[in-house]
This record gives C-alpha cells, sequence and structure tokens, in this order.
C-alpha cells in the first residue's frame, strides 16, 4: 500500500493547505478505506474561511470532508460484514455510547457523536481514512462512487421529508435551491408529493430545479417581504402548502414559511443560520402549524441506496465541478464562490471516473 495519506487541513481562519499524514490503523471495528469521492459541503467551506461553524471551532488542524465513499483496504478483527475491495459509502456521524436516544433508534440527537470534520474528529478529504464498519455501507454495482459520496446530502433530504411527514398528494414548499433543498425536492416527488415549488436568489440554481422536476419555481431577492412571498407562494399553487422545508436558514425566509403554510401543517427547519432568528410564533400557533428541527439523519443509508439503485432517484446531475485530490485549494474557491452545484474531490489516482 502507497504511504502517502495526502489530507486536505485546514489549520486557522483562511488557511487551508495539503499535508501528508501517516495511514492510519483500524481497530477491530473499523475499515481501513482508500477513500475515492468526497464532496465539498457548505459547512467545510465555512470552517476554512471561519474557523467555527456555531459552536464546533478548530482548536487544532482538522481534515475536512464528510460526503464520501471509498474501497475497502484493510479490515479489522471484529468485522464480518466488509472484506477488502468492497465499496462502500460512508455515514459520517457515528455515536460514542449506547444511550437512550441510540436505543430509540434516533441516534443522531445522541449528544456524544464522532462525526467526520467537526472538531476535533478529522473528516474524510484524503487519500486513506478508517472508520467504524458499521456506518459504511456497500455500494451496489450499478451505484456510482460519486452516487455513494451525495448519500449524505441526500440523507439530509430523506430525513427533512420524513419529519416533515411528506407523502402521496403533499404539497411541498422548499426554501432555497442549494444542494440540500434540491435533494429534498428530489425525495419529496419520489415520496408522492403532487405539487412542489421552490424558491432561490439564483436562476441558474431554479433552472436546476425544474430540470429535476419542480412544479413551480420562485425568484425572490434579499429584501422580499415574507407575508407576500408566502401570498405569492399561494397563488401560484392554487392553495397555501401542507409542507414546507426550510433550507436556506436565513430569518427572513423562516418567517416566509411559517405564513406560507396551510393551517395544520408542518415546517421542517433544514438550514442553519443565525443562532437567534425573529419568527412569527404566534402566527404558528394560533393556525396549529407545527415547526420541527432536523438534524443530520438517521437509518437513511439504506434507504438512500436502494432507492439509487433502483433508479427512483437521480442525483447525478448535481455534481458540476470535479478536482483532483490536489488541486483542493482551487476546488474549495470553485465552491466559495458558488459556482456550479457540488463541487466533487477525487481523492483516488489511479481512478478519476465518477
Amino acid at each position: 500500500m502507497a504511504q502517502d495519506n495526502i489530507s486536505v487541513v485546514v489549520r486557522s481562519p483562511g488557511d487551508l493547505r495539503l499535508e501528508n499524514r501517516p495511514v492510519p490503523e483500524p481497530g477491530p471495528e473499523e475499515v481501513l478505506l482508500q477513500m475515492h469521492s468526497v464532496g465539498i459541503c457548505g459547512t467545510d467551506v465555512h470552517f476554512w474561511q471561519h474557523g467555527s461553524v456555531g459552536d464546533y471551532v478548530i482548536e487544532k488542524p482538522l481534515v475536512l470532508g464528510h460526503e464520501a465513499s471509498g474501497r475497502v483496504v484493510k479490515v479489522g478483527s471484529a468485522v464480518k460484514h466488509l472484506k477488502v475491495g468492497d465499496r462502500v459509502a460512508i455515514e459520517p456521524g457515528v455515536p460514542r455510547e449506547v444511550d437512550e436516544f441510540f436505543k430509540s433508534g434516533r441516534y443522531n440527537l445522541c449528544p456524544n457523536m464522532f462525526s467526520s470534520s467537526l472538531p476535533p474528529d478529522d473528516g474524510t478529504l484524503c487519500r486513506y481514512y478508517k472508520h467504524n464498519a458499521n456506518f459504511c455501507f456497500k455500494l451496489p454495482d450499478n451505484v456510482t462512487f460519486e452516487e455513494g459520496a451525495l448519500i449524505e446530502p441526500l440523507s439530509v433530504g430523506i430525513h427533512a421529508c420524513c419529519r416533515a411527514g411528506v407523502t402521496l398528494g403533499s404539497t411541498v414548499f422548499i426554501c432555497g435551491a442549494g444542494p440540500i433543498g434540491l435533494v429534498s425536492l428530489l425525495v419529496a416527488k419520489a415520496m408522492g408529493a403532487s405539487q412542489i415549488i421552490i424558491s432561490d436568489l439564483c436562476p441558474e440554481r431554479l433552472t436546476m430545479a425544474k430540470d429535476l422536476g419542480a412544479d413551480f419555481q420562485l425568484a425572490v431577492k434579499k429584501d422580499d417581504n415574507p407575508q407576500q412571498l408566502a401570498k405569492t407562494v399561494e397563488d401560484m399553487m392554487g392553495a397555501k402548502p401542507n409542507i414546507t422545508i426550510e433550507c436556506t436558514g436565513a430569518e427572513s425566509c423562516i418567517q416566509t414559511a411559517i405564513y406560507a403554510t396551510r393551517s395544520g401543517g408542518v415546517v421542517a427547519v433544514v438550514g442553519l443560520g443565525a443562532y437567534m432568528v425573529t419568527i412569527p410564533l404566534i402566527n404558528a400557533a394560533l393556525r396549529e402549524v407545527d415547526i420541527r428541527g432536523v438534524i443530520r439523519y438517521c437509518n437513511t443509508w439504506p434507504m438512500a441506496i436502494a432507492m439509487l439503485a433502483s433508479g427512483k432517484l437521480n442525483v447525478k446531475p448535481l455534481v458540476t465541478h470535479r478536482f483532483p485530490l490536489e488541486e483542493a485549494v482551487q476546488a474549495f474557491d470553485v465552491a466559495l464562490r458558488g459556482l456550479g452545484m457540488k463541487v466533487m474531490m477525487k481523492c483516488d489516482q489511479n481512478d478519476q471516473k465518477p
């Protein structure tokens, strides 16, 4: 095995560099992976630019990346379900304890989690990476490495739609047509939503949303009035939507989401913005609009893999840029400038294919 382990490391705000780190040795319940495809997420860019995301602050050099897939090259002694050569998608969050949330199946709420690329835990943007084998999921032959990497953002969309209660005939408003908004669109359609409207500031993103199946596209401006936007949503759809999935984190968009949602409906808050926001809570309370939080995902990888393998979901159009690992700085600059949709890093020198 080659001993170089080129890794994408942020040391402080604005300081992104390539470093050669030791190849890790997997523990009994872990596998060592040769990384293949890793998507750049908005949180990766935020850590690079600001050195923190919310309460997570970089205090030592951090390897970025958590949207990932790779190939098993070494197996821990207690691992029975994976073997060398298996292609896997990585679920990056692993509970460190078997607590009440783990036992109830909502392990995403465990307070003590290992989370790839959330300080102090290193991420997947490297040549070689070790991970808990129980959170590595074998990919069928007809699912590519890039699709495997996109299961992480896709899982956010699956969990959001499940939390919101999307089902046959649902009418859905999605705020934000970035990667999470678009995967939420794909999942909502697959779950049977009858009408979907999606909003964004960027016309190019709305064009992609239309191509992916959005029934209505709403171009917005930063100074738009939330109540007026809500009325526009109602006019375009013919009625208020049952469900709104808020994917921006912007205060005005959360306000729009509440105003726009039908009485008795659900607002799922996915986007993360300011720690404190002002919302029309009494409006929601008087109309019994449920506001539901969404944090990561749980039990979604098998569902996502099945949907991709069956062809029911197509996430391939989301990847608009690809860079070899050695060009990470250029790749992050593209992601920072918001060019395209999803920037994919190719970590295997000998296999740069999707």
